[in-house]
């Protein structure tokens, strides 16, 4: 049968349906990304925030309306459960965000003109170790999880009572997939989880993000490892020394502080302390090093002095890189039943104005980048010979990139090379620059 996949959501979501191709594939069917061309399309959803559930669902009523046979995956089964398979009866299959490894059996049943619901009611991860990922990112990078669910019970989210308690996978099976993927000519692996700094404390009785580090950086022809979704109480000095020492883990640290305020940051149930001196120690240890963060504007309760505290400390911080939410409310989430609202247009100026304010702030590191030489991984390269690649400091998708020409017209450069440039133009986001 031939089967089309549309993802929607988080790094994290996308590999849940690289998994399913994969297992699907593995029983002989065949994958397309171009819903067109199959008659049943598979939906893996999103449902974080509210704007994310209105996407995944006018995906779901788009392929109904086109005659499709549609299975419904992920978030947003498990977070409507019922509900959802009452308002679209169309639908020929629900599955939870802990049930994909049914996925083949469902749509075999589905073939059969059965209808099928399969969410878990207390979701609880199982990484499918024995399936073969059927990629849809292919060039530089590849993310690579290496646990699911949280523990954590930020005011704001509903990502534990979709994905239910932290499960970490053992070490040796992250590394082995690592293996698996550099040999298939990846360069960067982007290490992702919902809580990267708490990995492996159901496993081994501590984090130990540490300890994978080091056992991944063993892998001899891995180029790049990159570390998103780090916990500020989870960032120890044990952790900033391995990615200081070595050249194979980017010098990045993606670190969403949320605030800076004390009584907002207590309301969201976010470790509330001075993140100034974190931030002091993260880039005395790791030269250069580059720090990504978000922040939510516009949390019930958050004052004027609030967001006046939230813009001096980005002012005073300078991050990297930087992007704001606008607080979405969430209902079975501890911030849905507190008062004080703020107006939805309140928190679209809040945010307008800090991004005004990160625009100024990366313009002027970029601008610092100017004549200076730097690493970067090619992610393709156009007709008109334009390559385009990524910085360590540039994440894929959330982050900037750089354009780039050669001045050796015979070089051939193809997507995964690291390359050394010397940077001659910037932008707010984006740079520009010369293969030396």
């Amino acid at each position: 049968m031939k089967i089309a996949l549309i993802n929607h959501g988080c790094a994290k979501n996308l590999v849940d349906s690289e998994l399913m191709a994969g297992m699907l594939a593995e029983r002989g069917h065949r994958i397309t990304l171009d819903e067109t061309k199959a008659d049943l399309v598979l939906i893996n959803t999103c449902s974080f925030i509210h704007d994310a559930e209105q996407e995944s669902v006018q995906s779901i009523v788009k392929m109904i309306s086109e005659g499709k046979k549609v299975i419904v995956a992920g978030c947003l089964p498990q977070k409507h459960k019922k509900s959802l398979e009452k308002a679209l009866p169309e639908v020929k299959a629900f599955l939870g965000t802990s049930d994909l490894n049914k996925i083949v059996e469902i749509v075999e049943k589905v073939a059969r003109e059965e209808q099928i619901y399969d969410v878990s009611s207390n979701p609880l991860y199982s990484y499918p170790e024995n399936a073969e990922r059927q990629q849809i990112t292919v060039g530089s990078y590849s993310y690579l999880k290496i646990s699911e669910g949280c523990d954590c019970e930020c005011g704001y989210c509903i990502i534990p009572k979709l994905r239910g308690k932290a499960v970490s996978r053992p070490i040796e099976n992250i590394v082995a997939e690592a293996e698996k993927l550099t040999k298939k000519g990846v360069t960067e692996i982007i290490l992702i989880a919902q809580d990267t700094t708490a990995y492996g404390k159901d496993l081994y009785g501590e984090p130990s993000l540490a300890r994978l580090l080091k056992e991944l950086t063993k892998i001899k022809d891995l180029g790049r490892i990159r570390i998103m979704y780090t916990y500020p109480s989870g960032i120890t000095d044990e952790l900033l020394d391995v990615i200081a020492q070595s050249d194979k883990i980017f010098n990045y640290i993606d670190i969403p502080l949320q605030h800076s305020s004390l009584s907002v940051l207590k309301s969201m149930r976010r470790p509330a302390f001075d993140y100034r001196e974190l931030i002091a120690k993260i880039r005395e240890k790791i030269p250069n090093v580059a720090i990504r963060t978000t922040f939510i504007v516009g949390y019930p309760n958050e004052t004027e002095e609030d967001f006046e505290h939230l813009k001096r400390f980005i002012e005073e911080i300078k991050f990297d890189r930087m992007g704001v939410f606008e607080y979405s409310l969430e209902k079975g989430t501890y911030s849905y039943d507190l008062p004080n609202r703020v107006p939805a247009k309140i928190k679209h100026r809040r945010k307008n104005q800090l991004m005004k304010i990160q625009q100024k702030i990366s313009k002027k590191i970029n601008e610092d980048l100017i004549g200076k030489r730097v690493e970067c991984i090619v992610e393709y390269t156009t007709d008109d010979g334009v390559i385009t690649a990524r910085t360590y400091k540039d994440a894929p998708e959330v982050d900037g990139l750089i354009y780039l020409k050669s001045r050796n017209e015979d070089d051939t450069v193809i997507p995964g090379d690291i390359v050394v440039a010397t940077v001659t133009n910037a932008d707010n986001y984006d740079l520009y620059g010369e293969i030396n």
